[in-house]
């Protein structure tokens, strides 16, 4: 052992100048290689660090380079921009792009590197590998290479200070870099310790100089926190789909049907590339996007449905493969205690590929189809769960008002619930499942009509889709009981105003009726009718009226002249003709119908009423004002006292009353009645029910009457946009309130956007109705005076002769609207410039009653 107290130095070192010159050289070396160092710094950009050499990005056996993108990222430039913002704006922070599998996620994050790069930032890429360990080894190289020094490293492996720390600490003090971590679906693994990200205290931090890139199945925000950035993918746009196609396989067919097949494929990039690939090849059978859709329909299972036999065991296989992608979500969610988050998945995939209504998805439901046990909990969880990894989407209702109510949906991607439902094994568990389906949508329908008032509506047009293969799958075995669940909801959408949907059911209904009981049977006649009504409901009224009339003669041929169902029927062909237009004819079998109505059922009855109220408003059409007027106040008080004041058919009977005061002149009473039941009418039905719309229409009418021309043009402005809303553009309704904005807005003296708005409406209705309907004579003839308001008179006489031709040969030659047609003619013609001596004599006519 040596003694240094004792000990004797080294005789060199008894040699000052030695010693001054070693202690000398050193130092300046030192400062030599400090200088240097800055000046290195301050030619980098943004003072950061420079990009690293591809070569020197390599650890542990794997490659840190970002993959390859083999082909143009489509339609995500809106994020791929987000992201770009974000690496050149220089503050740092921390982006997680997110959402289910197969949505693209790692080649966002591929591009987004490859621009990082190019724009002179170093990048590092780290795929996540379920190894915490890893991960910090991964990250802590990263750093490395971005500048931390070797000697805080050796402080970490020693236990001086923990390495999470010690790298971003480091992270935090460089600017210029992006890394991405890939992958990482199970973000309460990644460490160190347990708890999710949102901590910020392990691996992942949005502290960093530079930009920390997550990509993850997890989209929850309660995961990642409130800094960091979420890119939430959504499935690709048809035409973006469709250039994905085109970039695969570039000879397989037109644009159209690449965005068909895009469509088909529910827009999503790993479908997507999947079909492209196909049709690549040469030696595949099918050869074209045409070919390739419609072979999904037949061999779906072989295309998409395919089982890989490595996918079970190399996850980044599964990664690539449609069918087993979506298996690492649900895998990873049974791991976390989501045990029925599987089975929620599949049953959901045997409903119709429309959202479901949240109510439908009982702890009872799921016991019933799978034999699991289920409670409230554990079904709230597992939603959450698959809702959590993207797999389950909750859209907002299409088109509502706010305030009207509204009920919870689910919704599956397309392709999820195709390829769930092609790879469960069948016919077990399907078939049990499959019934435990249908006793709970008839137990839905059920409860559904139970609810008060309009509450029930909402998750009645949620269910409407799925009753059609309810119907289907009872057939014949339990065919009454499906049929009449599917008349419950049919009857249910009628009253909320849903024609469109309300007709899909009934015209099942009908075709099973004439399959099963015939096409003479009693229920074949009535559902019959009940189609011809929802016809004439969506404004389809010439073939509304030929079922009708049809109907009615099977009625009087099967039943008799004086069954219910037989006068029911002739109720119904009268409103069709009504609606046709047909009024004398219309008027004259209501009489009929009232009489007997009266006569077999009494003064008193719900359909004795409505005859009474059918024939006043015929009457009214015919210009028999007095006495239609006194058959609604009749049938409105009898009304109001059977019903109560605030029942459907008594807000039919007011509105009717005041449309034909109205029509008497008396337009205060009738606009009083008017806003009495608009007032009722979204109280009870909900601003967007059509009979709430039809009476704010007819306020705006009575107003315009009165001459309080600016709330009736706001009226029917904001008309328009919720019948533009709610049943479209080419909706006859909506053809019809865009008249009446622009006879609104003619009245206020706007008269070029009253011409433009009847200029598109005969544009639409030739379209849709072609060009000798009435309601196309009527906007022809509406464009022509608004085109005489605005000093073209030329071309307003044009189309008023036309009108009027066309009048005559259609209406005749002493139809109303006819008359009206020859009397516009006549002041076009009188508003012509004239030449010489007569137009100066024509001005002074025109000035002379102004003066």
């Amino acid at each position: 052992m040596t003694n240094y107290v004792t000990a004797q130095p080294p005789k060199w070192a008894e040699n000052t100048v030695v010693v001054w010159s070693v202690f000398g050289a050193l130092a300046v070396v030192s400062l030599g290689l400090l200088f240097w160092e800055r000046r290195l710094a301050a030619g980098e950009p943004d003072g950061g660090v420079r990009p690293v050499p591809l070569g020197r990005i390599a650890v542990g056996g794997h490659s840190m380079n970002p993959p390859a993108v083999s082909a143009p990222v489509r339609g995500r430039e809106v994020e791929l921009e987000q992201i770009s913002a974000l690496v050149r704006g220089g503050g740092g922070g921390m982006v997680v792009v997110c959402g289910a599998g197969g949505l693209g996620k790692t080649t966002l994050a591929a591009e987004a590197a490859a621009r990082a790069r190019a724009g002179g930032r170093a990048v590092v890429w780290i795929r996540w590998r379920d190894d915490p360990e890893q991960l910090g080894q991964d990250l802590a190289q990263a750093a490395h290479i971005l500048g931390l020094p070797e000697s805080r490293l050796e402080e970490a492996r020693t236990g001086r200070v923990a390495l999470v720390d010690a790298v971003w600490e480091h992270l935090a003090t460089v600017t210029g870099w992006l890394i991405v971590v890939d992958n990482v679906d199970a973000p309460a693994r990644v460490g160190p310790g347990s708890g999710q990200p949102a901590a910020y205290r392990g691996w992942l931090r949005p502290h960093g100089g530079g930009v920390l890139l997550v990509t993850s199945r997890d989209t929850s925000r309660q995961t990642w926190g409130p800094k960091a950035g979420l890119v939430h993918l959504q499935p690709l746009a048809d035409d973006a789909g469709a250039a994905v196609l085109l970039d695969a396989a570039p000879h397989a067919g037109t644009e159209d049907e690449a965005e068909a097949l895009a469509a088909r494929l529910g827009g999503l990039p790993l479908g997507l590339n999947a079909a492209g690939t196909y049709l690549s090849v040469p030696t595949s059978r099918h050869r074209t996007f045409a070919a390739y859709r419609h072979a999904l329909e037949a061999e779906f299972a072989n295309l998409l449905g395919a089982e890989h036999p490595a996918a079970a065991a190399d996850p980044a296989v599964a990664r690539r493969v449609v069918r087993h992608t979506w298996d690492l979500s649900l895998d990873q969610l049974d791991q976390d205690g989501y045990t029925l988050a599987r089975p929620v998945l599949q049953l959901l995939a045997l409903l119709e590929p429309a959202p479901v209504p949240r109510t439908l998805v009982t702890p009872e439901l799921v016991t019933d189809a799978t034999g699991l046990p289920a409670t409230a909990a554990t079904v709230d969880a597992a939603l959450a769960g698959l809702h959590q990894y993207g797999l389950l989407h909750t859209p907002e209702p299409d088109g509502t008002e706010p305030g009207s109510p509204t009920a919870g949906r689910l919704q599956l991607h397309p392709l999820v619930r195709e390829v769930t439902a092609h790879t469960l094994a069948r016919p077990e568990p399907t078939t049990a499942w499959l019934t435990a389906i249908d006793a709970h949508l008839a137990r839905a329908v059920e409860a559904t009509r139970d609810m008060p008032g309009r509450t029930g509506w909402p998750t009645a047009r949620l269910l409407a889709p799925h009753l059609p293969a309810h119907l289907e799958r009872n057939t014949p075995h339990n065919f009454s009981s499906a049929r009449d669940t599917l008349h419950h909801l049919a009857s249910l959408l009628g009253a909320a105003g849903a024609a469109s949907a309300e007709f899909l059911l009934r015209r099942h209904i009908l075709d099973f009726n004439n399959r099963v009981v015939g096409p003479d049977h009693p229920d074949t006649l009535i559902s019959s009718d009940y189609l011809a009504a929802a016809l004439n409901d969506l404004g389809e009224h010439w073939q509304a009226v030929t079922l009708h009339r049809q109907n009615l003669a099977d009625h009087e041929r099967i039943l008799g002249s004086d069954h219910p169902s037989t006068l029911m029927s002739r109720t119904n062909f009268a409103n069709a003709l009504h609606s046709l237009g047909e009024h004398q004819q219309a008027a004259d079998i209501s009489w009929q119908t009232l009489a007997d109505r009266e006569r077999i059922l009494g003064p008193d009855h719900p359909h004795t009423l409505a005859s009474r109220n059918n024939l006043a408003n015929a009457l009214s059409d015919l210009g028999e004002h007095p006495e239609a007027a006194m058959l609604h106040r009749q049938t409105l008080a009898d009304r109001e006292r059977l019903f109560g004041p605030d029942h459907p058919h008594t807000l039919a009977s007011r509105n009717n009353l005041a449309n034909t005061l109205n029509d008497l002149g008396d337009d205060r009473q009738a606009a009083m009645l008017h806003r009495r039941n608009l007032a009722d009418h979204e109280r009870i039905l909900g601003p967007d029910h059509p009979h709430t719309l039809a009476s704010r229409n007819n306020l705006a009418n009575t107003l315009n009457d009165l001459g309080e021309h600016p709330e009736a043009a706001e009226l029917h402005r904001r008309n328009l946009a919720d019948h533009e809303r709610i049943l479209g553009p080419d909706h006859l309704y909506t053809l019809a309130s865009r008249n009446n904005l622009a006879a609104a807005l003619s009245n206020l003296g706007e008269h070029p956007e009253a011409a433009e708005l009847h200029r598109r409406n005969l544009a639409d209705r030739e379209r849709i109705l072609g060009p000798d309907h009435p309601d196309t004579l009527a906007s022809r003839n509406n464009l022509a005076n608004a085109l005489s308001d605005l000093g073209e008179h030329q071309q307003a006489a044009t189309l008023s002769q036309q009108t009027l031709a066309d009048r005559e040969r259609i209406l005749g030659p002493h139809h109303p609207h006819t008359l009206a047609s020859r009397h516009n003619l006549a002041t076009a013609q009188a508003r012509l410039p004239r030449t010489g001596c007569q137009r100066r004599w024509w001005e002074l006519r025109r000035r002379r009653p102004q003066a």
